[in-house]
C-alpha cells in the first residue's frame, strides 16, 4: 500500500516554498521519467523544457494568469509537442532503433514502411492531436513519479500557449507548449496541504466484470 499512501500524499500544490530547490538527483529522476514514458509507436513526439531561471519564469507569469506557482516553484516543466513529425522523423527513429538494439533493416523494413505511410496519410491536425494526447499521458506519469519521490507538483492547463511559445521562441525549435508542471516543495503555510482528498467511493468509480 505504500504506493497508494504516496498518491494520498500528493495534491495540486498551490503555494511552493520559493527557497527550497530540487537536488540534481531529483531533477535527473524527473528527466528520465519523462524520457521513459510510453508513447505511441515509441515515436516520442514530445520535448520537455526545464526552466530554472527566475527572470524567464517572471516573464511567463502573466501568460499563466499570474499564478504564483510558475515563479515560486523550484523548476517549471513545460511539456511540448513536436511539430516536425513526418516520414523523415520516423526514419530517424528506426535508425535509432538499429543503432541501440542492433536490429537489422530486414527485420524492421515492413514496419518502417507502414509507419511512414501512416504518418504521411494523416493531416497535421491529426498528428498534433495524437501528440497532445500523449502529452497528457506524460503529465500523469510525471505527477506519479513526483509523488513517489515526494516532490510536490501542480498540473496546469491554465496558461496561454501562444504567448509561452512566443516568449520561449518555440516555433524555431519546432515545438508547441501544451501543459505546465511546476515542481518543488510545498510551503509550510499552503492551506491546501492538509485537506482531505475528495474522491468518490470505489463502488462509484469502478465497474468489475468477472
Amino acid at each position: 500500500m505504500e504506493s497508494i499512501d504516496k498518491l494520498y500524499w500528493r495534491y495540486a500544490t498551490k503555494k511552493f516554498d520559493a527557497i527550497k530547490k530540487l537536488t540534481n538527483v531529483q531533477l535527473e529522476v524527473l528527466k528520465n521519467a519523462f524520457n521513459l514514458t510510453a508513447t505511441s509507436y515509441g515515436l516520442q513526439p514530445l520535448k520537455l523544457l526545464v526552466i530554472n531561471n527566475k527572470d524567464v519564469q517572471n516573464s511567463l507569469k502573466p501568460f499563466a494568469y499570474n499564478q504564483s506557482q510558475v515563479v515560486d516553484c523550484s523548476h517549471l516543466l513545460v511539456i511540448c509537442i513536436r511539430t516536425d513529425i513526418n516520414a523523415n522523423y520516423v526514419d530517424a527513429r528506426f535508425d535509432l532503433e538499429k543503432e541501440i538494439r542492433g536490429t537489422s533493416e530486414e527485420v524492421i523494413s515492413n514496419f518502417r514502411s507502414f509507419l511512414k505511410k501512416t504518418i504521411d496519410s494523416q493531416s497535421a491536425e491529426s498528428i498534433e492531436k495524437s501528440a497532445v494526447n500523449q502529452a497528457y499521458i506524460t503529465l500523469g506519469n510525471l505527477m506519479t513519479i513526483c509523488a513517489f519521490e515526494e516532490i510536490d507538483s501542480c498540473p496546469m492547463e491554465g496558461f496561454i500557449p501562444q504567448k509561452f511559445d512566443e516568449t520561449l521562441n518555440l516555433a524555431a525549435k519546432n515545438l508547441k507548449s501544451i501543459l505546465l508542471l511546476p515542481v518543488g516543495f510545498r510551503a509550510s503555510d499552503d492551506p491546501m496541504s492538509n485537506l482531505k482528498k475528495v474522491r468518490s467511493s470505489l463502488d462509484d468509480t469502478i465497474i468489475s466484470i468477472d
